[in-house]
């Protein structure tokens, strides 16, 4: 059902049917995005995104797990795993095919707006999707690069957490405002001591420093 809505809206579509042929394809075939469920015969969901977040080759493809664990811990373990999206059975098809829409065009381009960003030791190149701190490789998914971005180039101004949902996730994403949370503090970790560019205003949302202390 997966792939037949997927294909009516002009997706090439690989499918597997155990967590380690589909690594093994994602290796491969190396997808524009990965669709993973998390129970899986012989290789969990989980694991499989681990091991695609640990390899150089796969660790940039975007992950939407699709799962019938409705549990907030599972979406923030989903989360912290390095998925860009989590989505829940039972599930409309049709917002399946948005939610996948709305992920890959958070790898597009923007049209306008800084191409380089310099903030401190904090160094992102729009166009070539990468960031660097202290000259070193800084390895995010596409929607920490969004999110990323979207604090950078409004730096100084406080963004609150459904602005944010908005921006970055591309659609309205009622009662998990912990999703942007949960995004932060991965991004912190990942940033080092530059993660602190990134503040918390209490009550509000976060606010990009524009220069770091």
């Amino acid at each position: 059902m997966i792939a037949y809505h997927l294909k009516q809206s002009g997706f090439s579509v690989l499918a597997a049917l155990d967590g380690a042929s589909g690594l093994e394809q994602a290796k491969k075939q190396r997808p524009s995005l990965i669709i993973l469920d998390l129970m899986l015969p012989q290789m969990d969901g989980k694991d499989v995104c681990r091991t695609l977040k640990a390899n150089p080759l796969t660790q940039s493809i975007p992950v939407l797990m699709l799962t019938a664990k409705a549990d907030e811990m599972d979406r923030v373990v989903g989360f912290e795993l390095g998925a860009d999206d989590y989505v829940t059975k039972p599930f409309s098809p049709r917002e399946l095919v948005l939610r996948v829409k709305a992920i890959l065009r958070r790898k597009e381009l923007p049209e306008e707006g800084e191409k380089k960003i310099q903030i401190g030791h904090l160094f992102i190149d729009v166009e070539k999707h990468q960031v660097f701190i202290k000259k070193n490789p800084v390895s995010l998914t596409s929607t920490e690069f969004k999110l990323l971005l979207e604090l950078a180039t409004r730096r100084g101004r406080v963004q609150t957490r459904e602005h944010l949902l908005d921006k970055v996730w591309g659609y309205t994403y009622e009662g998990y405002a912990r999703t942007v949370d949960t995004h932060i503090r991965r991004l912190r970790e990942k940033m080092g001591p530059s993660g602190d560019l990134i503040e918390t205003i209490r009550g509000m949302g976060y606010r990009f420093r524009e220069e770091e202390e």
